[in-house]
């Protein structure tokens, strides 16, 4: 749990910590988001985030290069490094600052700095996130907070077993028939790594489900035509790497730490994905609700039941998902993708 540094009140139900979420700064427009975390978890923003807020044109590339921002945009944060952020179900003994809580339309966004202060010393301790197009959160600020031992046992931490769960795939269609707000995010975070892993040259999905939920997404970012394309495959945890092994690998964050997966010995192109949509890739499991069951061989699925939800136009990225991951890799600085410099 947490703790505020200054009176040691208790400002966390006990949480075990998880990787950040790819879509933790992205979300849609005009509209009210569910929590980011799950319940009794925390995570770690390593980069600076929040205000102060400065131009590009101000810092410099140097300055924003230490900042984690290698190509151009609009605006380099200096806000702290390693903010920790919890459910909002998660949070104790913290009230609202009033004259901070400024935000769009439904909520509030932080756009003040911190809006929540600790009930036992009227600590300035985090920021609560609820604004639309936020995903509901807690931000915890680090020098405000310190990490204490619970006294409880500890579960087991997330490991790549916990991608084979049913429960960790992420559909990429929401019960409305609209596309996932998290698909939208993933893939512009993915197209991002794999417009530097593949070089901006143009690249050959797999047949099945990448190319039928990626294509269109693929081919708005990179350059088409067959000359000099990069393959692309899918690979993890239970599932067999493509042999000859592909230019770049499709691959999942893992649960706990959020590297990437790479196969024994393997130093190749890999471009990460949210391993909850990685998991509906590669282990797509039951698509009917109505599942076969008594005499029909084990695979076999009833034909008799409603089509699923099927939106009215191709899944595309969350441009500013990719943007800002475009934005932090170091290796973009050598190259000008076409998304990129177009926005």
């Amino acid at each position: 749990m947490f703790v505020c540094a200054g009176c040691g009140t208790e400002l966390t139900a006990p949480v075990s910590r998880v990787a950040l979420p790819v879509h933790t700064h992205h979300g849609a427009w005009e509209e009210l988001h569910p929590p980011l975390m799950e319940p009794a978890t925390y995570a770690v923003e390593p980069r600076p985030t929040g205000p102060p807020w400065r131009r590009w044109e101000e810092v410099g590339a140097e300055t924003a290069a230490r900042q984690g921002v290698y190509v151009p945009v609009f605006g380099v944060s200096f806000g702290p490094r390693n903010r920790i952020v919890i459910a909002p179900g998660d949070s104790r003994s913290m009230t609202l600052i009033p004259d901070r809580c400024e935000g769009h339309c439904q909520g509030v966004d932080g756009r003040e700095g911190p809006n929540l202060a600790c009930e036992g010393c009227g600590r300035a301790v985090a920021t609560r996130w609820d604004d639309c197009g936020l995903w509901q959160a807690v931000w915890l600020e680090p020098d405000a907070v310190v990490r204490r031992s619970s006294g409880l046992p500890a579960g087991p931490p997330p490991g790549w077993d916990d991608l084979r769960r049913a429960e960790h795939r992420v559909p990429p269609v929401e019960p409305d028939g609209s596309w996932s707000r998290r698909w939208h995010v993933a893939v512009g975070v993915a197209l991002a790594h794999l417009v530097v892993a593949a070089e901006d040259r143009p690249v050959t999905l797999p047949a099945g489900p990448v190319a039928e939920l990626l294509g269109h997404a693929v081919g708005l970012y990179l350059p088409a035509g067959p000359g000099a394309a990069r393959t692309v495959g899918l690979a993890g945890p239970g599932i067999p790497t493509p042999r000859p092994r592909p230019d770049v690998l499709l691959v999942p964050r893992h649960p706990l730490t959020g590297a990437s997966w790479r196969p024994p010995g393997d130093e190749g192109a890999v471009v990460p994905l949210d391993s909850g949509v990685w998991a509906h890739l590669a282990h797509l499991g039951e698509t009917s609700p109505l599942p076969a069951t008594g005499a029909l061989p084990e695979g076999v699925l009833r034909d008799d039941y409603p089509l699923p939800p099927h939106p009215w136009c191709p899944l595309t990225p969350h441009h500013r998902a990719f943007v800002d991951t475009m934005a932090g890799l170091p290796a973009a600085r050598a190259l000008r993708p076409r998304g990129f410099h177009d926005a």
